[in-house]
């Protein structure tokens, strides 16, 4: 994203519904595999909700469940040993060597020099291998990694340094986790949401498919492209929205977009170039989230106001330990923090430049930088750029930082709670992302 916030659940507080069209125009049915993309010519994805076009009509479900072309996503990487099974009986094989870890039992595996070793209860060691191929003994079952059962296989092999595990799935499939863990739980009436969600998530991994082919996988599992936890993070609605929108993405010019998307934008979503290098886009524009009544769709969002405070002391422990590296000054150069304050913004007021003030000095710290540098106690990056300052003085430095904000996330592209909110005002999910990606359409690309 790319990458995000988990949507997670909140009070109900039901907007004034809006007028929804009677009828969506259909979606263009175009059945060619979408063309590969050159990753490193793509904007790159942060922050994708772990983290929430032309209107189309609903998409009935297939009969039988066809889980599209395969991807591969990276689970682990670099990592000194990795623990599978546990759940289902699993078959693990390479070459001519084929065993089984029995259903309950827990393995590991780890690497000795270029090769995969398997060590089961009580020392139990298979043949060395290049790699081992993990796959559910029966139809229906799961191969789990860790404490997570994942649909298809799963490969273990050498990484550049430790081992990698590497799940090849159907993007369908896929696609039935990413949307449960995007958006967590909903409930029915806002199934419109998750549809338009799961069509959001098709699109985005559609663009940026073999973004990581040098370490052999398509998507990373985290919020670097979309949230992806197995079997674990699917549910009913989830299962229902990707088999019901099945093949279909948001599409500029017959391809698919850059569907960047993020938990809640705070009443304005922001164009594309104040965050991603080359985000040249005209779907990526600046565009009000406000309903009728003049609230924001993702005021229902329990990030849609928040606050931080800094003393003095931890304002500059926290610059110290985070600022240089966005910055690119020495840390001995934070020594007292003289002033913050805004020095500009963008078009949907987001702090385009944060001044800092040191002894030697001011820095200026440019979006989105400014969410790694300036961090609350808890460490992880500030909520959003939608935020305004109240600093306090005493001995020439800063004494107190107030930050009160709206939102969270990058605010380019698709709003999760925006799309909720209007969910349950009515809105379809053609007519959802329409209004975060003006002039799109919706094809069906499978």
């Amino acid at each position: 994203m790319v990458a995000g916030l988990l949507i997670g659940s909140c009070a109900r507080t039901e907007p004034e519904p809006a007028p929804v069209p009677a009828e969506s125009p259909p979606i263009v049915v175009r059945p060619v595999e979408p063309a590969r993309r050159d990753p490193a010519r793509e904007p790159e994805r942060r922050d994708s909700v772990r983290r929430d076009s032309a209107p189309a009509a609903t998409v009935r479900a297939a009969p039988r469940f066809d889980p599209g072309p395969d991807v591969r996503i990276g689970l682990v990487t670099g990592s000194a040993s990795i623990t599978i099974g546990g759940g289902a009986a699993i078959r693990a094989s390479s070459g001519p060597t084929a065993i089984t870890i029995p259903a309950g039992t827990s393995w590991r595996a780890v690497r000795e020099g270029g090769s995969v070793v398997l060590v089961g209860p009580g020392g139990v060691r298979p043949p060395a291998a290049a790699a081992y191929t993990l796959a559910p003994r029966m139809p229906g079952e799961f191969v789990r990694i860790g404490t997570r059962d994942y649909r298809g296989t799963v490969v273990v092999a050498p990484a550049r340094t430790g081992l990698s595990a590497i799940n090849e799935v159907g993007l369908e499939e896929y696609l039935q986790s990413v949307v449960g863990g995007e958006l967590g739980r909903r409930a029915p009436d806002e199934i419109e949401a998750v549809r338009a969600q799961a069509i959001v998530s098709r699109t985005y991994a559609l663009r940026n498919r073999g973004r990581w082919r040098a370490q052999g996988f398509d998507y990373n599992a985290t919020v670097a492209d979309q949230v992806y936890f197995g079997v674990n993070a699917e549910n009913p609605l989830s299962r229902q929205a990707v088999a019901e929108t099945r093949g279909i993405a948001v599409t500029w010019g017959g391809e698919p977009i850059d569907a960047f998307f993020y938990s809640t934008c705070g009443g304005r979503t922001e164009q594309g170039t104040e965050v991603f290098r080359g985000a040249v886009r005209p779907y990526l524009r600046s565009v009000s989230d406000a309903g009728p009544t003049g609230a924001a769709w993702c005021a229902i969002s329990p990030r849609y106001e928040w606050r931080e405070t800094w003393t003095g002391p931890a304002l500059r422990e926290a610059l110290r330990r985070y600022l240089p590296a966005e910055a690119a000054i020495p840390a001995s150069r934070v020594t007292r923090i003289r002033d913050v304050r805004i020095a500009d913004r963008t078009v949907s007021r987001r702090v385009r430049t944060l001044v800092v003030s040191l002894p030697g000095g001011d820095v200026l710290v440019e979006s989105p930088s400014i969410r790694e540098a300036l961090r609350p106690a808890s460490g992880e990056i500030l909520r959003s750029t939608a935020f305004s300052l109240r600093v306090t003085h005493a001995g020439g430095e800063v004494a107190r930082l107030e930050v009160d904000g709206h939102g969270a996330g990058h605010g380019v592209g698709f709003c999760q709670w925006g799309a909720v909110g209007r969910a349950r005002a009515g809105h379809r999910h053609g007519d959802i992302i329409a209004a975060y990606y003006p002039g799109t359409r919706l094809e069906r690309l499978y």
